[in-house]
């Protein structure tokens, strides 16, 4: 009766808690990897942020191929 006491916590320890983790973390994982509803305003955000500064450096460069034809060149 003893021995039975002893085999559960055993099979439990070998066999049941290595799967509940390794399950668990990795639905914790999988669930982690999506972007939140705030990360993917951010993300529209920063990217309009970016294409706005795109449109200022093709401007700047416009502009300063007209005055100033070579400036390419110098640096």
């Amino acid at each position: 009766m003893s021995e039975d006491l002893i085999v559960i916590p055993i099979l439990f320890m070998l066999v049941i808690a290595p799967l509940w983790l390794i399950l668990h973390y990795s639905f914790r994982f999988r669930a982690s990897r999506s972007l939140s509803k705030a990360d993917e305003e951010t993300l529209s955000e920063l990217w309009g942020e970016a294409d706005r500064l795109a449109q200022r450096i093709d401007a700047l460069e416009t502009i300063l191929d007209a005055e100033v034809p070579d400036w390419r060149k110098r640096s």
